[in-house]
């Protein structure tokens, strides 16, 4: 078995590059992220470029717990080489939990499909991974056909009033 990565590397996909996070992606990401409706499901309100870039610098640091790893990335669309949204994984034990967040801009285009895809396949290649897992509430059609492109199937279970998705990895 193969040593775990111990932080992101680029990934890339037919457009995309998916950046490992910085605090400097913190000012544009603030515009990528500013539409109040993107916050409909997940909650909260648009951060301010200095609010991202102080929870930017929480998130590069790592998880405190040392059984717990966070990768995240920017989603760099690269025609244009703009950012247009973010992927992580947060990973604990042999369970990575996935989620995604894109632009309202940027929405429709098979994007979020794409960095998810990109993703997983990346995290494929973890071999601590058995499972991939991502919580979408009910009602949000558009995360659970993304979910379901990148191979998750729901169950039924519930956190928080989501419904988990799961991926098995399917390991020796």
């Amino acid at each position: 078995m193969s040593e775990p990565r111990v932080s992101a590397e680029t990934i890339r996909t037919t457009r995309l590059n998916l950046l490992p996070l910085r605090v400097e992606h913190a000012e544009e990401m603030a515009q990528v992220l500013s539409d109040p409706a993107l916050h409909t499901f997940i909650g909260g309100a648009p951060a301010t470029p200095a609010d991202l870039r102080l929870r930017y610098e929480r998130l590069v640091v790592g998880s405190p717990d040392p059984a717990v790893t966070w990768w995240n990335w920017v989603i760099q669309l690269r025609e244009g080489a703009c950012l247009v949204g973010t992927v992580q994984a947060t990973v604990t034990g042999e369970v990575a939990e996935i989620a995604w967040v894109l632009g309202t801009p940027w929405q429709g285009r098979g994007i979020a499909v794409e960095a998810a895809e990109g993703l997983v396949g990346w995290l494929s290649q973890e071999p601590r991974i058995r499972t991939v897992i991502a919580h979408i509430h009910p009602g949000h059609r558009a995360s659970a056909a993304v979910a379901a492109a990148a191979g998750l199937t729901p169950t039924d279970r519930y956190q928080d009033g989501e419904v988990r998705w799961e991926l098995p990895m399917n390991r020796p």
